[in-house]
């Protein structure tokens, strides 16, 4: 099939040769797809990947954001420095960071598709992103009362909680699963304030509740299993559970190439493992008619760019906690996920889709989505990504979706740590 044209200016540079001898830092930073590539080979995967992904020792915290990345956050906003300071600023006036914020917790959070019927579905995922918003504002400001406030809204669901009922269960346990625990990684590991008593009790819903409902996956739309995975994840990191950890980490391996397209992969995308799509006409229905394949086009283009931004949102976030762990998944997904986030953020800025592409029409709304995923490919890795540099500037300070993501301006703006 031939490929058109397609003007996007997250372009890799050229390998005109790969030497014996190990690249120097420099050669690294100026031929950014050979330092990936070398990280890649580092990690073992390229060469197969391992049987586990655990680290032999969790680090803490470690979802999402760590200790460096809050303490540069930290410093950034006590000093008053641009975009730091308005992002907090931002994050405080939002209703997230009240301190006279009730909590409404249920024992089941019943959730249809698009939230019809909405039995605590909006209830549990704001209480959620509030826990984390509080986290934020007590590592920052150094003020228990926040860190007081996230515990009582943690406690307050743990103690409640049993399950998640409807077709859309497994959607939303993966969006507040993805969202507690970046909450209690905080509070758990930098305030002294949370009993053991309760935390155990929180860390036991998280076991009983959440993880059972996301660890084995969705064949659903690619940003419902990349969105359970990423609760997976970081359920994992907090209970400390290496065999979830690992099972996620492969879930997730699998669903990145099967969720966005690259030339490389031939005619068709790829597919994920149990799917089904074993025939090219299945294939192209679940890519929503898509039959032109280009580089960055994800298997939710043609959908909406809404859904499309929070399947990007959780692979930058399940890559950018690997790291954290220790081992680095950047390399393996970098061409996939820039590529991705290039393509949409074209046609986002206003551009108009050619006519093979969904039609000649496309469904903008990507979200406040790119600084997790732009601050790791350009930032620390060297990519030239224009579009996408423009798209997250102009979104500054980035703020919440409502769902899982918060925030991320203020946690990962040029945050090189």
């Amino acid at each position: 099939m031939s490929t058109p044209a397609v003007h996007v200016r997250e372009q890799l540079p050229s390998i005109e040769h790969l030497g014996r001898k190990a690249p120097t830092p420099h050669a690294q930073k100026a031929h950014p797809r050979l330092g990936a590539l070398l990280g890649a080979l580092t990690a073992g995967l390229l060469t197969g990947a391992p049987s586990t992904a655990a680290p032999a020792a969790f680090t803490h915290p470690g979802v999402l954001v760590g200790t460096a990345q809050l303490d540069l956050t930290r410093s950034k906003v006590n000093s008053g420095a641009q975009p730091w300071k308005s992002a907090f600023d931002t994050m405080m006036a939002s209703a997230y960071a009240s301190l006279s914020r009730t909590p409404k917790p249920r024992a089941i959070v019943e959730c249809g598709s698009y939230s019809d019927p909405n039995y605590g579905c909006t209830d549990e995922r704001e209480d959620a992103l509030a826990a984390y918003t509080l986290s934020l504002a007590w590592y920052i400001t150094r003020d228990s009362k926040y860190a007081n406030k996230a515990i009582q809204i943690m406690d307050a669901w743990s103690g409640t909680i049993k399950d998640h009922t409807n077709s859309n269960a497994p959607l939303q346990t993966g969006w507040a699963g993805s969202t507690w625990p970046r909450a209690a990684e905080i509070i758990r590991y930098t305030y002294n304030g949370w009993s053991k008593d309760r935390i155990d009790r929180f860390a036991g819903m998280l076991r009983t509740v959440y993880l059972p409902k996301v660890i084995n996956g969705s064949h659903s739309n690619g940003n419902w299993e990349l969105s359970m995975m990423e609760a997976a994840v970081g359920i994992s990191v907090f209970i400390e559970d290496k065999a979830s950890y690992d099972k996620a980490i492969a879930a997730f391996r699998a669903r990145v190439p099967a969720y966005i397209y690259l030339k490389s992969d031939g005619d068709l995308p790829k597919t994920a493992p149990g799917s089904g799509l074993n025939t090219r006409d299945k294939i192209i229905k679940y890519w929503q008619g898509q039959s032109t394949f280009v580089d960055g086009l994800t298997q939710e283009t043609c959908r909406d760019f809404t859904h499309t931004g929070y399947g990007l949102s959780a692979i930058s976030h399940i890559a950018e906690a690997s790291r954290l762990q220790g081992q680095d998944l950047y390399p393996e997904v970098a061409d996939r996920l820039r590529h991705a986030l290039g393509f949409q953020a074209t046609y986002e800025l206003g551009t108009a889709p050619p006519s093979w592409l969904c039609g000649g029409s496309v469904k903008r709304g990507l979200g406040p989505i790119t600084e997790v995923g732009y601050n790791a490919l350009h930032n620390r890795m060297h990519y030239a990504m224009a579009n996408t540099q423009k798209l997250t500037e102009r979104q500054r300070p980035a703020g919440s979706n409502n769902l899982f993501v918060g925030w991320e301006t203020l946690t990962h703006a040029e945050n090189p740590s």
